[in-house]
């Protein structure tokens, strides 16, 4: 018989990185399955009972922890700083949300995606950059470290 465990066997986050011209910021929205997200507070923080539905603190606790996890450089490697905005449960999933303002003359980024991956070596983090010409995506598999896009100037 095949367990639950069985039946959730892909590892990974879809990220998107939306460019706002109105708001003039860069949004930023991480989704985790909320299964994984409390079996990695379970195994990083050593917290024998992770739930995100009911317990605060462990909902800040992850959130935390993909904060560190993700970062956005400018092709220069000028670091972009992210500021958390917040972050959620909706139904199987869990969102951590964050945002800066859209720096001058950006020509592309350079962007870090850690998250889950010292656990789960098969951990993918996809991003979608969205907002400035075609949507992008960069696939983040435990060897990447950084990843880097241009953007059109047309």
């Amino acid at each position: 018989m095949m367990g639950s465990a069985a039946a959730h066997q892909l590892k990974s986050a879809v990220t998107t990185v939306l460019f706002n011209e109105r708001s003039g910021h860069i949004e930023v929205m991480h989704r985790f399955v909320l299964h994984d997200a409390e079996h990695a507070v379970t195994e990083l923080f050593n917290k024998k009972q992770a739930d995100i539905h009911t317990d605060e603190k462990t909902r800040a606790l992850f959130a935390a922890y993909v904060l560190e996890a993700f970062a956005m450089q400018s092709l220069a490697g000028e670091p972009l700083a992210l500021e958390s905005v917040g972050y959620q449960v909706d139904g199987r999933d869990f969102w951590v949300y964050q945002e800066t303002a859209i720096p001058t003359g950006l020509q592309g980024l350079r962007i870090r995606h850690k998250a889950l991956q010292e656990l789960w070596p098969s951990q993918q983090n996809l991003v979608n950059i969205e907002g400035r010409g075609e949507i992008k995506s960069l696939q983040f598999n435990q060897q990447d470290d950084w990843l880097t896009v241009t953007f059109s100037s047309d």
